[in-house]
């Protein structure tokens, strides 16, 4: 079995990436810093004997996608599961005060890059009439909240195509799912404040929340069901959190 992950540098993709290795996948390993994904790939192979096939490119560039993709040896192309996790959120603020270069940032990154990666590894399992395709979303694509307006636009966007994926992709018996996280303490809240680690810290004091590991647990579940179920969406969510902006803090 071969699993696509994107952004598996860090955070939940990293996770994806451990588990799926445990579990005897072999592994084709995307994201931007070619030190890490080396890094990741000898760790796996020491821990679980795991192969892995390095593709270091940005999805927001859909010719280095394609050209990624082609360039796949044939033993690797049968990809059994894409996992679409590249994506971030930049700033928050109000929508006069915005940074239009981290909008676009963010919707290359969580709209384009996703789409870009979809349309190339779904065109080789509709011809191959097997696969699954699972999109990192968020609980911001279920909600919006203030001075995150943008982010949310482009993960309502991702819980949008992944309703469509499943149509487009059902007479070819490819399976599409959309898991969605709540507060997940990783890099997330660090990149979204530009390296700023006290206001990162911030989003998640007075509570408990996910940790990489729990999404990759429910995206692991998700994929080993049996060919005849497909787990069509699902969010999580910390047993603190009820909502985008409903958490109960301890402080």
């Amino acid at each position: 079995m071969i699993v696509l992950i994107t952004g598996a540098t860090s955070g939940i993709g990293k996770a994806c990436a451990s588990i799926f290795a445990r579990n005897k996948y072999n592994l084709i390993l995307n994201g931007r810093r070619e030190d890490r994904l080396t890094e990741l790939a000898e760790q796996l192979a020491g821990r679980y004997g795991t192969v892995s096939h390095l593709l270091p490119f940005d999805v927001r560039d859909r010719a280095a996608v394609n050209a990624a993709v082609e360039s796949l040896p044939q033993e690797w192309k049968q990809i059994d599961l894409l996992i679409n996790n590249a994506g971030l959120a930049l700033g928050l603020a109000p929508l006069p005060d915005g940074d239009a270069d981290d909008w676009d940032t963010m919707i290359d990154t969580n709209i384009r890059g996703l789409l870009y990666v979809s349309k190339a590894v779904a065109s080789m399992m509709r011809a191959s009439e097997r696969g699954h395709i699972i999109n990192i979303g968020s609980i911001a694509g279920k909600e919006v909240y203030p001075d995150g307006g943008v982010y949310c636009a482009t993960k309502h966007a991702v819980d949008a195509l992944s309703r469509a994926m499943r149509i487009d992709l059902l007479p070819y018996r490819v399976k599409v799912t959309a898991v969605n996280p709540g507060a997940v303490e990783t890099e997330f809240s660090i990149v979204r404040f530009k390296g700023d680690a006290g206001r990162a810290k911030s989003v998640y004091k007075g509570f408990e929340p996910l940790a990489a590991e729990d999404i990759a647990e429910t995206v692991y579940f998700a994929a080993s069901r049996p060919p005849h179920v497909n787990i069509d969406d699902i969010t999580v969510m910390p047993a603190a959190q009820a909502g985008a902006t409903r958490f109960n803090r301890n402080d």
